[in-house]
């Protein structure tokens, strides 16, 4: 599968996915909440299979900026209606 469409996938997943960390690791940490949706994420998408057919050419900000993504995804959250239920 092409890798862009692969990426797009796996972050389409990550609202879903951050509500879902939330449910299971509430009593968690902000930062293990985080580490634990970014594992799932490159899992999703095939990091490491990635990584070695070298379509991610540095894996740091690959993981750098999933991490962006779930800040976000977290901050959009938290401003909404959503935080409030």
């Amino acid at each position: 599968m092409d890798f862009l469409k692969l990426l797009l996938r796996g972050i389409a997943l990550i609202p879903t996915l951050v509500q879902g960390v939330e449910d299971l690791y509430g009593a968690k940490t902000g930062a293990q909440k985080k580490d634990a949706a970014i594992a799932i994420v490159g899992s999703s998408i095939n990091m490491a299979d990635a990584v070695t057919s070298k379509q991610i050419a540095d894996s740091g900000k690959f993981t750098g900026g999933l991490s962006t993504i779930v800040d976000g995804v977290v901050e959009c959250l938290n401003a909404s209606i959503w935080a409030k239920l």
